[in-house]
């Protein structure tokens, strides 16, 4: 088979049946766009959530100890993987801390020499909310801890609030892309229609459906792809040149795994396999047939 004849006949179908390619194409660019869109928001929400899971520490407040004891503990500690760091705060330095929290007319309160030692905890953002919960457990049983201060509910809020969006994120990309699906898969169907007495032909002069079904998938991959990459450009210009004019903290939100690119090329590689699945899934139902029309 000619690659020729089905780059042309792929070309060819854009154009005999403009209006629904153009619709199709249209509804491509609009899916991908807000997939797109979608993404990058959400990605940076998912940084934001993880950076602010990290600054929620657990303070561990130690009985008197003497350093060897101190020492022992704070190995224990770094051993347990759901702990990123430490940082120990002596007496003396906790009195400094209360001031500085406290302000003015603190002085004497932290001359009291009451305050205890402590750890602070940095937890690791790669373990749920309820391991750090049962680590935090681990901790306040071990020997020379007298307390324990943990805010379960600020994390439990940031990890349900970041799985809403999840969830809600990938329920409306899917529906974007089953929408846009359909409508690729129309224009296919029209096109198919527009040629079924060639189709008829071609068929009774022994012409494969895997011969005849090639252009069309060419025409539903060329849809993806012009599509694909009027979003692409659009997504670009909006997130790096347009929105930080306005609001330049945008500037500063990261793309997704630190270059623009990769969102770029997979918003038109999603755009190319939407293009063609549609047009391929239209094809083998339509073309199957020999009475097609």
């Amino acid at each position: 088979m000619s690659v020729g004849y089905v780059l042309k006949e792929g070309f060819a179908g854009l154009g005999r049946a403009k209006l629904a390619a153009f619709t199709s194409m249209f509804s491509l660019f609009i899916a991908v766009l807000l997939i797109g869109v979608l993404f990058r928001i959400g990605y940076n929400a998912y940084e934001v959530s993880q950076v602010l899971k990290q600054q929620v520490e657990v303070e561990v407040f130690l009985q008197d100890m003497d350093n060897s004891s101190i020492d022992r503990l704070q190995n224990m500690l770094l051993q347990k993987p759901e702990v990123s760091g430490l940082a120990f705060i002596s007496k003396d330095s906790a009195s400094q801390v209360f001031q500085q929290e406290f302000g003015l007319g603190s002085e004497t309160i932290a001359r009291l020499d009451f305050l205890p030692a402590s750890f602070r905890l940095t937890m690791s953002d790669q373990y749920q909310v309820a391991q750090i919960d049962s680590v935090v457990t681990e901790i306040r049983g071990l020997e020379g801890v007298d307390e324990v201060r943990f805010n379960l509910a600020l994390l439990q809020t940031i990890e349900e609030r970041t799985e809403t969006f999840f969830i809600a994120g990938i329920a409306i990309g899917l529906f974007i892309l089953f929408v846009a699906m359909i409508l690729v898969f129309n224009t296919i169907r029209l096109t198919i229609y527009a040629k079924r007495d060639l189709i008829k032909a071609m068929k009774l002069v022994g012409a494969t459906n895997a011969f005849i079904r090639r252009p069309f998938l060419v025409e539903g991959v060329l849809q993806g792809l012009i599509a694909g990459s009027l979003a692409s450009l659009l997504i670009y210009t909006l997130f790096e040149l347009f929105i930080p004019q306005f609001i330049p903290q945008v500037g500063v939100l990261s793309w997704p795994f630190g270059k623009w690119y990769f969102l770029v090329s997979g918003t038109i590689l999603l755009a190319v396999v939407m293009g063609w699945w549609g047009s391929r899934w239209a094809a083998r139902r339509f073309i199957r047939d020999a009475k097609v029309g």
